[in-house]
């Protein structure tokens, strides 16, 4: 017993990270894990920038989290965690499953109790990374011509949400560019990490201050947002809970941009985040995972801007890491950071475009997401501006006049 005691410790300190240590063609772990949401939505409820600490003082809280230790003690789980999806009208539960325990029969089982919306298994997701004097040296310098883009926008009045891993906002390149931080890993603090800092420098580092590279969007500000974790390997990885729980603060605080530099599974609890972040008329921009037919999810999922390693640059690329450090980069994560600098530029020119607008402006070269042409920069900036932005030909010129 006092082994067990020790091991639901352990796991109430760590929520959703056992399955997020695994990747998405392995197990999730000795401890599964399934999400229940209740369909108990609070109409006076409003989710804002502080709506957590609001949740955890309201009256009703007690009676819903009882409900969801009912259905734990009943089907022989633990309760680990909870989260307000007012976004969607329901309450998320995560509950522990013993080890040998089938997380999809489980939450299929859970899926027929009338108090429960729906049940699914905590899937597991990881990133898809491999791995100003540094301004030449930057592809997206030579391949974008960034210099000439900044001439006509820079991301001014652009918010951009990276749901990642820990962003250093202390790096000399990235010091005054995260409007907002906040972790989601369960179990730990707010930390730097290479692969969301590596994220950022790419979107927005400070362009013009005489140290490192240049943000494809320099005066765009940055909602950091920690729903990963590194562990000293390559790459982050997290899970459905801590990327439901990020989404769901990133669209409340309303960016224009939201980054996902990173792959999983389907998941329906994210779909629905996702739906609504669309609806809402937010980008969302999903990195392709090579080695999946369909580029896996969120890419595939309708409306996300799926980007490959070849529709944008997202190799040997320099950027920020930790400890005012710099790197070389590569993989289909951080050609993703780079579209997402781009929609931010596209934004502030045409403030208000609703994600199927900032499309247009990027066809032709959007279809290269899927097939793997490369998106042409300039022509997108052109076609915003309607006027030419680099050395444009008279085709250029003509398709930036009819732009909408």
């Amino acid at each position: 017993m006092r082994r067990l005691a020790r091991a639901l410790t352990g796991l109430l300190l760590a929520c959703c990270l056992q399955g997020a240590r695994a990747l998405p063609e392995l197990p999730i772990g000795p401890a599964p894990q399934v999400l229940v949401m209740l369909n108990l939505p609070v109409p006076h409820f409003r989710a804002d920038s502080g709506y957590a600490g609001a949740y955890r003082q309201d009256g009703g809280h007690a009676a819903r989290r009882r409900i969801a230790a009912e259905l734990a003690r009943t089907h022989g789980l633990t309760l680990v965690s909870d989260w307000p999806m007012p976004l969607l009208g329901v309450d998320c539960y995560v509950l522990a499953l013993p080890p040998d325990a089938d997380p999809a029969r489980v939450a299929q089982l859970l899926s027929g109790d009338r108090r429960v919306e729906w049940a699914q298994p905590v899937a597991s997701f990881h990133t898809l990374g491999a791995g100003d004097p540094l301004y030449p040296a930057q592809p997206g310098a030579r391949q974008w011509r960034l210099g000439d883009l900044h001439r006509t926008a820079t991301g001014r009045k652009v918010t951009v949400a990276v749901v990642d891993s820990g962003i250093d906002d202390g790096h000399p390149d990235l010091a005054g560019q995260v409007a907002h931080r906040q972790n989601f890993v369960d179990g730990q603090s707010y930390r730097a990490e290479a692969h969301g800092t590596a994220v950022a420098g790419i979107i927005a580092a400070r362009a013009g201050n005489g140290i490192g590279i240049r943000g494809v969007a320099p005066d765009a500000h940055l909602l950091a947002l920690r729903a990963c974790r590194e562990n000293g390997g390559p790459g982050a990885q997290c899970d459905t809970f801590s990327l439901a729980k990020a989404l769901s603060v990133a669209i409340s605080r309303a960016p224009q941009v939201i980054n996902l530099s990173l792959t999983g599974p389907s998941d329906r609890l994210l779909q629905r985040l996702l739906d609504v972040a669309l609806a809402r008329g937010i980008a969302v921009v999903g990195a392709a995972d090579p080695s999946v037919p369909d580029g896996g999810f969120p890419a595939s999922w309708p409306g996300v801007f799926a980007v490959g390693g070849q529709a944008a640059p997202g190799r040997d690329i320099p950027t920020t890491l930790p400890g005012a450090r710099y790197g070389v980069v590569s993989g289909s994560s951080y050609a993703s950071a780079h579209v997402s600098g781009l929609l931010a530029l596209l934004d502030e020119l045409r403030p208000g475009a609703t994600p199927a607008q900032l499309r247009a402006f990027l066809q032709p070269g959007l279809a290269g997401l899927g097939d793997g042409a490369p998106i042409d920069a300039c022509s997108a900036l052109a076609h915003a501006a309607a006027n030419c932005v680099c050395a444009c030909g008279p085709g250029v010129v003509a398709r930036a006049m009819r732009a909408p």
